[in-house]
Order: C-alpha cells, then structure tokens, then sequence
C-alpha cells in the first residue's frame, strides 16, 4: 500500500500511518460497508477502499460515506455498461480520447481538448467523460491506478467555460474517482486562466494542486516536465513530441469498440482475483443494500453550505469565481440536476 498520513486534530502535524494501520482501515471500511453484488464487491478491491480513505485524509467515518455514494451512483448510472455506440456523437472532434501511447511509467493518457467541445447537451458530455474514464481505467497497467491528464488549450477562449458543465464534472471526477489522477499537464493555457487558477489553488490540498503542472513550449524548463514523462518519439506533436499522425475518429472508434468487448470480463471475478469474497447477491436491489451514507456520517460530516461542485479537484475547484476546462452552452437547471448529487464540505473535498 501507498504510504498514508492522518493529521492530528491538536497540532496539524501529518503522522505517517504503517501499512497495518492502513490494512486496518480498509478492513473496518470493507466490514462496515457490508456483503455486496459481484460487481459492486469487484468495485471494492483493498486498492479502491485505500483511494477512498486517501482521499479522505484516512477518516473511516468520511470515507465510507463517500464509497457508499459511489456505490449508490455506480448502481444508478452503470458507468461499465456505456458503450461506444451511445457516445460516439461526442467523440468527433477529439475532444477528449485516450492517447495510444502511455508515459514512462506505462500510465495510461487522456488528453483533452476543451476547445473542441461539439455538444450543447451537459448530460451527453458527462456520459462521455464516463466512458473516457471507465475506458482509461481498463488499460491501466497492474501496478498501476492513477492515469495521466494532457489538456491541450490551442484555441481556449472565454466562450469555451461554463458553471453548469464544471459542477456536473466535478460530482463524477471528484466523487466517483477518487486518487485517480496522477498528473494533470496544462499546455500553453493562455494567460487569462491563470488568475482563475490562483483562486482555485486556495481550496486544494498541497499534494492535489502540486499534480497540475503548467507546461508552456516555448519555455524550456517546464517543456522538460514532458520530456522527461514521455517518450518524444510517440508523444503528438500538438504537446512537442514527434508523432505527427493525430486524433483520427475512425481508427480511434476501432480501438473502442475492441474495449468494449473487453469490459464485460474485467468486471467478473476471474479478472479480479484481489475482490474479497462475498456472498452472493446477484438478485439485490439497491434497497436492499446498506448504502444508507447518512447513517454512518457524523453531523460534522453534514453541511447546509455545502462545497459548489467545480471541475476534479486535482484540476480546477470552481465558485462563482473560477471556471472549466469545458465548452458547454447553457441549458436549462432541470437537465443538469443529479439525484445522486451528495455534497462535500470543504474538509471532505476529494483527492482525484
């Protein structure tokens, strides 16, 4: 297991915690959250219930509220059952798609584009995003579960930031990814971002914010960050590498739909021989689940100013003063509304 700290409420000061401590923690989480479904039980692997206590700074109490949410939505939404054909409309223009190359430690890539967004529908653009997630997930390596970002800000304006589409963002890679990010590289963002940035960084933990890295080509030290990530030879052109071939939908829909055959599988026990054993419960319903959040949360841990949801937090955390790397138009408040929606307090806010 990684190596994890819990801060002491008396003095602030970080205690590193031992891996017995942490295989504790993930215990207490597991036997609380209960006997799940198979895949729900194949959800909760050690590593899964570690991102989620990561992220909660090793608070048993907060991490199981933010599993059982998760659980509740993965339940609801079925993320692992989108496939190419119902989001391909969003993938025209290469607006974010997994890079057929890795970094050096084999990690798997996303890279966006946020001046390329081709959709009015913020329902459609989440789903998307999803599929990109489930999808990126999939590939990575067995000794790996974080994934890199490439954001690529070529014709970035004004018009591409919109609130509506930075919450909806930010209650799935915020909630439902936890400790999934690994490094966020922000390529020649324009100067305009930067002051957007600045407010953004004040809400973050140190070891959140230090994952973004502005990379500008036409300075050399921060051009090194990809240099020394990548392979020049395979990275794109459009972030300094040598491959000069870029995003084709074609191509790109082939190697889709080949993951999406490969899915069923990765989410059956005989791909995951680290899920703990439960009992079957196939037939269970979400009812009948114990993934009641609020029971478990203290009244510290329920907020009536609850945290606005912006983009990832290891990204950009949004207010009315800071903004996405997104494009979506405006559209009405009922389109954009979640019921599975659970808001954090600042204190709660996620480690992506």
């Amino acid at each position: 297991m990684s190596e994890g700290v819990k801060r002491s409420s008396s003095n602030g000061f970080e205690k590193p915690l031992t891996t017995e401590h942490q295989q504790e923690k993930v215990n207490e989480v597991r036997r609380l959250v209960g006997p799940l479904p198979e895949k729900l039980s194949i959800y909760c692997s050690d590593a899964s219930i570690e991102r989620h206590l990561r992220a909660r700074n090793w608070n048993v109490k907060k991490a199981l509220k933010m599993l059982k949410e998760t659980l509740k939505w993965r339940v609801a939404y079925k993320p692992e059952e989108i496939r190419w054909e119902e989001i391909a409309h969003e993938a025209h223009t290469g607006k974010i798609y997994r890079s057929s190359y890795v970094d050096k430690h084999g990690r798997t890539v996303l890279v966006m584009r946020p001046s390329c967004q081709n959709s009015k529908s913020i329902k459609g653009q989440i789903k998307y995003l999803v599929y990109c997630m489930e999808n990126a997930i999939l590939n990575l390596p067995p000794d790996q579960e974080q994934m890199v970002w490439l954001i690529d800000f070529s014709g970035f304006n004004l018009s591409h930031i919109s609130l509506k589409v930075t919450r909806e963002t930010a209650h799935v890679l915020q909630d439902h990814y936890p400790e999934r990010l690994g490094l966020a590289i922000l390529y020649n963002p324009p100067k305009f971002f930067e002051p957007f940035w600045m407010v953004a960084k004040a809400f973050l933990e140190p070891k959140t914010y230090n994952k973004v890295k502005f990379v500008y080509s036409d300075e050399i030290n921060t051009m090194k960050i990809v240099e020394d990530l990548f392979d020049m030879d395979y990275l794109e052109a459009a972030f300094g590498g040598k491959d000069s071939v870029g995003f084709d939908i074609t191509k790109y829909a082939e190697r889709m739909k080949e993951d999406d055959k490969r899915m069923p599988s990765f989410w059956t026990r005989a791909s995951s021989p680290s899920a703990a054993p439960q009992p079957d419960l196939a037939s269970a319903t979400l009812d009948s689940l114990n993934l009641d959040s609020n029971s478990d949360a203290s009244d510290d841990d329920k907020t009536e100013g609850s945290m606005p949801h912006g983009i990832d937090s290891d990204t950009v955390f949004t207010d009315e003063n800071t903004l996405v790397i997104d494009g979506g138009k405006e559209e009405s408040e009922s389109e954009s509304e979640d019921p599975h929606r659970t808001d954090v307090k600042p204190d709660d806010r996620a480690h992506a």
